[in-house]
């Protein structure tokens, strides 16, 4: 039996819906607004969540991220009467498993209902990657810490694709643990005994990309002075991990979208065509559809990499896995350097917490070494052992929340918190608000399609949506639309 929440103002819906789930066999709960509705599905557990778009106190697509972040995540089902598309597009696109627009018949709705609890029950008999020994993973390298939801998701993912012979595409900002992941996925697949071959696209002259992959004979090129097995031949029966795949040339991502296809190829100079049985994971931190659009990157080669996508959160986005990541990280730094394992303040915790971390998981890593050796022989660690860009953070953050709580403010000439940014900080926020005053604009636009403000931007679909979802816009849909 399933446990089944419908959220939606219309009393009747509810009634039809409840009577449908509770026909099935499964507990149904209704809540008419979204206030109510969102403060049940993260108090109790659900399996499926019906989820109507146009509520009194709110639009149920913006805050279905939080439903899927819930500790059950359930599956969502958006109903609407709005005859929406892009509003349809763009549910699917945030993480909803269905989308259904009234009026819809008895039949339709349980024929989706029986389907999500179908496909919720099936996630649940996969194999969790969490169960796996940790000796599974190279301890050379730093396993996958952290238990948020949103990682939660992108382990399951991971164990989907490790399931499989699909390319995968792992995608994130830098220092979110994507090569980590790309070891994983070849550790807990039946390649696991094979080779794991990686070849740094962005570190490689454009001259010697073709060599690395495909090999080359004696004598083909000057200094070409004995044969060599390219990546991809070193590569067979394993795993084969292009990192910034991004930075693969043009003249080149044809040569090996041929052999993602074929799985054959020629090196360079070779008689007679090799064959390699690979499984290939693509890693960057580019964003692939834009460079589409901007003709530095094949569209065919990225719906062949992206057979499976993960896209790691930056750890801004995961604060709930920081205090795990610390405590690993910490204990793995102690061992490393023979000492013994240190406590952490509640301060400590509070000014990790309040970091932003811009360098991610990776920044917070080279942080802790530093605090760390600061405090080789003291047993607890305080604000103080922190780096001083990071106690001034949280020195801010205590400020202005006790200002918010009513506190007075100190005179700006003698406020010490007040820090002044990087150079790196003061351009990504200069960069996010011009595009979120850009976006905002152009969502304003009257009788102008959704077709018509992707051609104004030059963005494609799902690129304007990821930016509407990063900045929280939204467009109410307005049917003369429709047409144009």
């Amino acid at each position: 039996m399933a446990k089944i929440l419908i959220i939606d103002d219309d009393k009747n819906m509810c009634r039809m819906l409840c009577e449908t789930g509770r026909r099935l066999g499964h507990q149904t709960i209704s809540t008419l607004s979204l206030a109510e509705g969102l403060q049940k599905a993260l108090s109790e557990d659900f399996d499926l969540v019906f989820l109507d778009v146009w509520l009194p106190d709110g639009n149920g697509t913006d805050r279905l991220h939080e439903i899927r972040e819930a500790s059950s995540s359930p599956e969502v089902i958006i109903i609407t009467g709005a005859g929406d598309p892009e509003g349809a597009e763009l549910a699917i696109m945030s993480g909803a498993w269905d989308y259904i627009e009234k009026p819809f018949s008895v039949d339709a709705v349980a024929l989706r209902l029986m389907r999500a609890i179908q496909f919720r029950e099936q996630k649940r008999a996969r194999i969790s990657l969490s169960t796996r020994k940790e000796n599974r993973f190279d301890l050379k390298r730093d396993t996958i810490v952290g238990n948020s939801p949103t990682m939660a998701l992108c382990l399951d993912l991971l164990a989907q694709a490790a399931q499989s012979d699909a390319s995968v595409l792992i995608t994130g900002e830098t220092g979110t643990g994507k090569e980590q992941f790309a070891w994983a996925i070849h550790e807990n697949s039946r390649r696991a005994d094979k080779a794991f071959v990686t070849i740094d696209c962005a570190a490689l002259p454009e001259t010697l990309v073709e060599s690395m992959l495909f090999g080359h004979e004696k004598g083909v090129f000057t200094g070409a002075n004995r044969s060599r097995a390219g990546m991809i031949r070193q590569a067979d029966g394993g795993t084969l991990v292009l990192d910034e795949i991004g930075e693969l040339p043009l003249s080149i991502q044809k040569s090996f979208l041929r052999v993602l296809q074929e799985h054959r190829f020629r090196p360079l100079g070779g008689a007679r065509e090799i064959q390699s049985d690979f499984r290939l994971v693509a890693v960057t931190n580019r964003n692939l559809d834009q460079m589409v659009n901007d003709g530095l990157f094949r569209d065919d080669l990225l719906f062949r990499i992206r057979s499976f996508a993960i896209h790691l959160p930056p750890l801004r986005e995961r604060h709930e896995d920081i205090h795990e990541l610390a405590t690993y990280y910490t204990r793995k730094l102690c061992d490393r350097y023979d000492l013994a394992m240190k406590d952490f303040s509640p301060e400590f915790l509070n000014g990790l917490m309040s970091y932003h971390w811009p360098g991610n998981v990776r920044e917070l890593f080279q942080a802790l070494e530093r605090v760390v050796m600061a405090a080789r022989h003291e047993s607890v660690l305080f604000p103080d052992h922190l780096p001083i860009r990071v106690r001034a953070r949280a020195a801010r953050a205590s400020v202005a929340k006790n200002l918010s709580a009513g506190g007075a403010s100190l005179p700006p000439n003698l406020d010490p918190f007040k820090d002044i940014p990087t150079l790196c900080d003061y351009r990504q926020g200069a960069i996010a608000e011009a595009e979120k005053s850009y976006i905002q604009n152009l969502m304003s636009l009257k009788n102008v399609s959704f077709n018509e403000i992707c051609k104004i931007a030059g963005l494609s679909r799902p690129r304007l949506y990821t930016l509407m979802r990063k900045y929280g816009i939204t467009r109410r849909f307005c049917p003369e639309e429709a047409d144009k």
